[in-house]
């Protein structure tokens, strides 16, 4: 189901209220603590409080993977969801005492499950009498101050995303997401919260939130004309002497952006994607930064700010409630004002707790329902199709998603585009995926299909099609002739991970792993005759990648012959039980293979 754009006057109502809602928040806290100020001192004093973060939930509630039908496990034994997170911050909160803990979130909330599907698109949120968003019912309930926007959070448009803001009662905060037209923000750029301390004045803790700059290419469909993203540093620079202007004691930001300086992205825009070290680094005035987007621990790590030489602290724990970010910090009390001098972060497991009770009753019912969605038969198919070699060999399940995303296009296409050679790319989301012979129920498609991509059908040349093959041909590492080939260490190079690797199907070519770089692709053919330069192809591709998404060469400014709305999941779904059957047999021949000097690896 389509969800149609925020129309522009609620659009700028609500920005309206946003700004006046800081501006307020801002006059009341400056004024505690001007009253705060001028009670009697007698000693200089401590206080302890702590900030405990998550980051990338994507819609895990409970302990449970959708796609499996079972509760949740992996080799490490981890557990997801926020029940579990729940219950460790009750203990926190009982430990240290209610009044010192706050509890922030560095976005990504509402896509990446089953559960989240359902909420947007099957009954969403936004249709008359619907429930509140379970995430919002869960974060409700564990009490969050504060949530940074993710850049999945814009995936089902931004009416989607206001009703789940209307829901919660946190802010989600993004200091540089704006208004396209006015340039101010478009949603609260920070909450400003107070630790009570009896007999002295409030410590005043200043969260500032910043999302990812990505958003503008990655979800271009839904923010073009409507929203800008611009760098966190530029943005940091603008709020976080505000923060302290009105007398923040503690900065603490809540990044969706990770800590490494780098982009996905290349050049396609301004801005750096993961950010945070540098905000860390050229901005002064931060005290600790929870860090999202990149879904890696980092359990404690300090960058020493380039202007005063005072060490900022960052903690990212992680995706899905895996972790749980634990930020400690230790305050004296100097002249009226308080001061930091000591700040520690870790991170806690999950996985040896219970999920909270409260929680479980809150929500059981949301989850039960979406279980039996999940567990719906669309079809049958007459072969096991498993994706566990899709990473480095043509297998059918891979030419499932091709078959879907060239016929989709091919129905829609001009007459003179339809006379156009048409081809299609696509990536190997997940390595586990696997789609039964027998019965064919919805979870066995998305968890092949695991991502809220639309489709699109661009054109190509032939050149330009060979350079883009060859840049997802830098996922494999180098491997000389005559060296044995470990597919355990032979993907991935370049911090090029598999949502990030195209293979292509209606053409036929060679990989060759021992060539360097920028030079494997070999016998480009399409019908048995060579690929020629000046070749035009409809290209079927996935929004992500066709607005520019991991860097693609060409792609983003290619001429676009087609595009929808409708997600690539739900037409895979609808493919089926059209078809009733799905059989290899039918699908499109896609002819790739590894080769290492000419001779096949596999």
């Amino acid at each position: 189901m389509f969800v149609s754009p925020m129309n522009r006057r609620e659009f700028m109502q609500k920005s309206a209220v946003t700004s006046a809602a800081v501006a307020v928040a801002g006059a009341v806290g400056s004024g505690t603590a001007e009253a705060a100020d001028h009670q009697p001192e007698k000693t200089p004093r401590t206080w302890s409080f702590s900030v405990l973060g998550t980051t990338d939930l994507h819609s895990h509630v409970f302990d449970w993977d959708y796609y499996k039908d079972a509760a949740y496990s992996d080799k490490a034994g981890n557990s997801v969801g926020v029940a579990r997170v729940a219950t460790l911050i009750k203990q926190q909160r009982e430990a240290k005492g209610e009044d010192r803990v706050l509890l922030v979130d560095a976005g990504d909330i509402i896509q990446g499950t089953s559960l989240a599907y359902y909420f947007a698109r099957v009954d969403p949120i936004t249709g008359k009498d619907a429930p509140k968003h379970p995430m919002a019912v869960a974060m409700n309930h564990m009490r969050y101050d504060a949530a940074a926007l993710g850049n999945h959070e814009f995936n089902y448009g931004i009416d989607v995303l206001r009703k789940f803001e209307s829901q919660c009662h946190f802010p989600l905060l993004g200091a540089n997401a704006l208004d396209a037209k006015t340039l101010r923000p478009a949603f609260r750029p920070y909450t400003v919260k107070c630790i009570r301390v009896p007999g002295a004045p409030d410590i005043k803790v200043g969260i500032l939130g910043l999302t990812n700059p990505g958003i503008a290419l990655w979800d271009k469909d839904n923010v073009s004309g409507k929203m800008v993203f611009p760098g966190l540093v530029e943005q940091a620079k603008k709020y976080v002497p505000r923060l302290r202007a009105l007398g923040c004691d503690v900065v603490f930001l809540t990044d969706h952006s990770g800590l490494d300086g780098s982009s996905s992205y290349g050049d396609e825009l301004p801005y750096v994607e993961n950010a945070s070290n540098l905000v860390a680094e050229q901005v002064p005035g931060i005290d600790a930064i929870l860090v999202g987007h990149t879904h890696v621990e980092v359990p404690s790590y300090t960058v020493k700010n380039e202007e005063t030489g005072e060490e900022v602290l960052l903690s990212e724990p992680y995706c899905w409630g895996y972790r749980l970010s634990v930020f400690d910090f230790e305050l004296e009390l100097h002249h009226g004002r308080w001061k930091v001098t000591s700040k520690t972060a870790r991170t806690l497991n999950p996985n040896t707790v219970d999920e909270d009770p409260e929680i479980k009753r809150l929500l059981e019912a949301d989850h039960e329902l979406v279980v039996k969605y999940v567990n719906t038969s669309v079809g049958t198919c007459t072969a096991d199709l498993s994706a566990a070699e899709s990473c480095w060999k043509d297998v059918p399940i891979m030419d499932f998603i091709h078959q879907v995303q060239m016929a989709t296009v091919a129905s829609g296409l001009s007459s003179a585009d339809a006379a156009l050679p048409l081809i299609s790319v696509a990536a190997p989301f997940s390595r586990t995926a696997d789609i039964p012979a027998g019965s064919v129920t919805i979870k066995d498609i998305a968890g092949l299909y695991i991502y809220d991509n639309t489709l699109y059908g661009k054109k190509l040349t032939g050149a330009q099609l060979k350079d883009y093959l060859e840049y997802a041909a830098k996922y494999y590492h180098q491997v000389p002739s005559g060296t044995k080939v470990d597919t355990a260490t032979l993907t991935n190079a370049n911090n090029f991970w598999d949502y990030m690797y195209d293979t292509a199907a209606g053409v036929d070519y060679e990989i060759d792993i021992a060539q360097p770089e920028g030079s494997r692709i070999k016998n480009l053919s399409y019908k048995g005759a060579p690929v020629a330069d000046d070749q035009v192809f409809v290209v079927a591709v996935n929004n992500y990648r066709a607005n520019g998404g991991s860097g693609y060469p060409h792609i983003a400014s290619a001429p676009i012959a087609y595009s929808s709305t409708n997600e690539i999941r739900q037409l895979m779904i609808d493919y089926v039980t059209a078809k009733k059957t799905l059989d290899p047999t039918d699908f499109a021949v896609t002819n790739w293979k590894l080769t290492q000097a000419g001779t096949p690896v596999f």
